[in-house]
């Protein structure tokens, strides 16, 4: 079991920052403070992969010209909506001035995305509101052999509540934004899945941003695709906002999954919590989450925690985990992070079997438990059964 754990006092040993009363803010060269964003694709350089942080562990031949302007978009991608019926859905043109208001593409291929769509889905929950069921806008990939690119934007105006799942499915190359514009005193529950045919490659950027005292809990559930890599980005535009971003991912033989996520805390009094937790199984399966959280300077009263958790089920796989905690004044409430990969506890096994548990059934259950807290936590039944039916059907795969 490879495990690390930090809190504040460590981080900031570690150089991460520094108390404001200690002498000053220090910030590292590589701060997440210098974060370049741009809509434009040329401000970005054609990324290698080799020596860039950003894509130092995705396979880029298996972009398939996603990040250096050879997939031009040769189809579409279908857009379906079963809403609740206070929602309104619109498809919307480039020149809508709401668009692009939760956040700036931050690499090559958002900024590819963000430049060749042609038409954006918005979402409304109006002002005041409470969605009477949960609402799904299944988006099917352009087929297998083609390209396409999409942008969506959810908003949810001042006092409104509601649960909207993104169900990702198909086959094809898509790459696109997401935008969650979370208004004051909204609570919204969103739920992003992939669950991808086994040819499709999926690349997307979202933008969180939460209004004054605003709640949004975002799930991200991965579970197919040949190569899925999602990167979203949380900021808070007024004081009280509270995140929960939550997420779950399984990985198969050859496939690559891949989460970045960034919470920007720029100002006070917020909280956010991020808990991921994946699988893995089969040669060549090999997931990737980055957690990067920074305190600014003004964000005084932050409470953060983020936490990862990876369990390897069969030898060739690989999992890697890099929790990043940045932070520049100590006037907080607390922060940490904590990530762990490992295979099975041996002594939940054995405890299992003690009790006439046979090994099989021992390892569902260790697996099973180890999803728990994940799906607990969804709070969408159909979405909740959905998944563990998934995670069943995994286990059968390799025998598990």
């Amino acid at each position: 079991m490879s495990v690390t754990e930090n809190n504040v006092s460590e981080a900031m040993r570690e150089g991460v920052g520094e108390p404001a009363g200690s002498g000053g803010t220090v910030v590292p060269a590589t701060s997440r403070a210098e974060r370049f964003t741009s809509h434009d694709v040329e401000a970005f350089e054609v990324p290698r992969g080799q020596g860039e942080e950003n894509w130092r562990f995705t396979p880029m031949k298996r972009l398939r010209g996603l990040h250096d302007g050879s997939a031009t978009a040769s189809g579409s991608a279908t857009v379906e909506a079963d809403a609740a019926p206070e929602l309104k859905i619109e498809q919307v043109g480039r020149d809508d001035e709401r668009l692009g208001v939760a956040g700036v593409p931050s690499d090559r291929i958002a900024a590819q995305a963000y430049s060749s769509f042609t038409e954006a889905t918005v979402i409304t929950v109006p002002k005041e509101t409470k969605a009477s069921k949960p609402s799904t806008v299944k988006i099917t990939g352009p087929g297998e052999g083609e390209v396409a690119y999409g942008h969506l934007q959810v908003r949810a105006e001042q006092f409104s509540e509601a649960v909207i799942v993104l169900d990702h499915a198909g086959s094809g190359t898509y790459a696109d934004n997401v935008e969650f514009v979370i208004g004051d005193s909204a609570n919204v529950t969103v739920v992003s899945v992939q669950d991808w045919a086994d040819d499709a490659v999926h690349v997307s950027e979202q933008h969180l941003k939460l209004g004054r005292d605003a709640t949004l809990k975002h799930i991200v559930i991965t579970l197919g695709g040949d190569l899925v890599r999602v990167s979203p980005t949380a900021t808070f535009a007024d004081k009280g906002g509270d995140v929960e971003m939550l997420g779950l991912y399984f990985a198969d033989e050859g496939q690559h999954q891949e989460h970045r996520l960034f919470v920007d805390h720029a100002v006070p009094n917020c909280k956010s919590r991020v808990m991921y937790k994946g699988a893995l199984q089969g040669d060549g399966a090999h997931t990737v989450w980055v957690g990067d959280v920074l305190i600014r300077a003004a964000a005084e009263a932050t409470d953060t925690y983020e936490l990862n958790r990876n369990l390897v089920l069969t030898p060739g796989a690989r999992a890697d985990s890099i929790p990043n905690l940045e932070i520049e004044t100590g006037e907080i409430e607390g922060a940490g992070h904590a990530s762990a990969t490992g295979r099975f506890d041996d002594e939940q096994l054995f405890y299992l079997q003690s009790r006439g548990i046979g090994e099989d059934a021992a390892r569902r259950l260790v697996v099973r438990g180890f999803f728990h807290e994940i799906l607990v936590k969804i709070g969408v039944p159909e979405v909740r059964e959905r998944l563990e039916a998934a995670i069943e059907a995994e286990l059968e795969a390799v025998g598990v």
